[in-house]
């Protein structure tokens, strides 16, 4: 699952709207329709064929103008929660779906108990946020392979390794070597959520791309997946307003 990685190259441009002059950086590629991206930085790119007339490229950020005014106003909001994120003692943190408090405990380790996680005492919010992310790290290595091997024996396939990282900008991959990749931020989401990641990336094993078969695939272990795809979304707009980086 692979959002956009980072941005190609572009030329800023300025375009003239009803609310204003709207700036935005067009790319051209090889692709056959207009896009509208809106980036963390909170600003607007326009991808666009190469061979796309400049005059319909304008007309059709004109058309879209709410759509960007509300998106820019969203993303400029997440970026203001975010830079305000610290984690304190008292703070609550995901753990498959669920909010668990975080509090001291004596001792020089950090942990997660069933009841919550906890870390040692009198750690700066930054060194909290470091002691909760290896904890979280330790439980993705623990829950996501084994989950991955779970559902790999229900549909037959078998990935050359399962592996945790760090990934910001995908929940998983999988690799032209059939090795599959999850971030350990995916250990915040609800179990269904997870197990529709899981899903997700091993069906790449049977089908590369996204096509209409992939998703046969998908629906066949869980058809309730478009559900769980709007979970998985609700959480990652969550995120986006907290900084785990």
């Amino acid at each position: 699952m692979t959002p956009p990685s980072a941005a190609p190259q572009g030329e800023i441009r300025h375009v003239d709207t009803e609310a204003g002059s709207l700036s935005y950086t067009l790319i051209r590629s090889r692709r056959k329709t207009l896009a509208i991206h809106i980036t963390k930085e909170a600003t607007v790119e326009v991808r666009a064929p190469v061979r796309t007339p400049e005059p319909e490229i304008r007309r059709f950020i004109a058309k879209k103008e709410k759509w960007i005014k509300e998106h820019l106003v969203r993303r400029e909001s997440a970026n203001n929660a975010k830079r305000g994120f610290a984690l304190r003692y008292g703070s609550e943190a995901l753990f498959y779906g669920r909010v668990y408090p975080i509090r001291e405990k004596a001792g020089n380790r950090a942990g997660f108990d069933g009841e919550g996680f906890y870390a040692p005492p009198e750690l700066a919010p930054v060194a909290l946020k470091e002691a909760v992310v290896l904890v979280y790290k330790m439980m993705a290595k623990r829950i996501l392979p084994a989950k991955a091997l779970e559902f790999a024996r229900e549909m037959n396939v078998k990935p050359a390794a399962v592996r945790i990282n760090s990934a910001q900008s995908r929940w998983g991959s999988c690799s032209g070597k059939r090795s599959i990749n999850f971030s350990w931020r995916l250990i915040m989401a609800e179990e269904d959520v997870i197990d529709y990641v899981v899903v997700h990336e091993l069906a790449h094993l049977i089908e590369l791309n996204h096509s209409p078969r992939f998703w046969s695939v998908v629906e066949g272990i869980l058809p309730d997946y478009r559900a769980r795809q709007k979970k998985l979304k609700q959480l990652q707009e969550k995120l986006a307003e907290e900084d785990w980086e």
